[in-house]
């Protein structure tokens, strides 16, 4: 019997294949034309990276610019006129015009509609394998015209819209809990105060708040009868008793 007579040679599964590692390795894109480069890990990292920057970009500026709060909404105002935060000024501005509202608010819904459907579907529609805008005409000349019109309507909402009666609504105000039941809150409410003063007596771009005025009764009471800035003389119409009784529910409004 010779030396080694029987034995017999066993593959190891824990030793790769130089073929097979190779397979695993990122896929050769030199068959497309352009610059190519593998998703995993180069683009990737790269996406991550460019995302990091916006990211910590955006948060510096939320800590150095907080975002400005209005009062809690009040649906019994209706002298407050609703703005849209400015990524969506584009829509409010296209519902300004008559060709998108009113009857044909469908078609102002329908627009920005097939825009993002559009927009979604833009990677299964424009499968080309060029990456330079000129070569598709088609995709870059919708992308720059959505671009454009986002843009004019942002500009012109902004433009158009007046700021400083919007931070005149929505300024947050002092509160006091009225008794709407009290017999000068019904006084109040048979002179139509509430009208420029509002149901809750918080006040209005034309007309300021009843609520903490610091104003005695008898201060209250000269107002009513003389006026004052928007407010003319002898808007009261009542009786010297409902004046009384008046003008001490105004003065013991206390803010919260």
């Amino acid at each position: 019997m010779h030396r080694g007579k029987g034995m017999k040679f066993v593959g190891d599964s824990r030793v790769l294949d130089p073929s097979v590692r190779k397979k695993m390795g990122p896929k050769d894109y030199s068959e497309y034309p352009g610059k190519t480069e593998a998703f995993w890990p180069n683009f990737l990292l790269k996406e991550w990276m460019v995302g990091a920057v916006f990211l910590v970009g955006f948060l510096c500026l939320t800590a150095a610019h907080p975002a400005p709060l209005e009062r809690i909404a009040d649906p019994a105002d209706a002298g407050y006129i609703p703005m849209p935060d400015w990524y969506f000024l584009f829509l409010y501005q296209m519902l300004k015009y008559s060709y998108a509202s009113g009857p044909y608010n469908i078609i102002g819904l329908i627009i920005p509609g097939i825009a993002f459907v559009g927009l979604l579907l833009a990677p299964f529609i424009d499968r080309g394998p060029h990456r330079r805008p000129l070569k598709r005409p088609l995709a870059t000349g919708f992308m720059l015209l959505s671009i454009a019109a986002v843009f004019y309507l942002t500009w012109e909402a902004a433009a158009h819209h007046d700021w400083e009666k919007a931070a005149e609504q929505g300024k947050i105000v002092a509160k006091a809990d009225i008794d709407k039941s009290s017999e000068g809150y019904q006084i109040i409410s048979k002179q139509s105060c509430i009208t420029c003063h509002g149901e809750n007596l918080v006040g209005s771009p034309a007309a300021p708040s009843l609520i903490g005025t610091g104003l005695s009764a008898d201060e209250v009471a000269k107002i009513a009868k003389e006026g004052k800035g928007n407010m003319p003389a002898n808007q009261f119409k009542g009786s010297d008793d409902e004046l009384k009784k008046l003008s001490e529910f105004i003065s013991g409004l206390k803010a919260e």
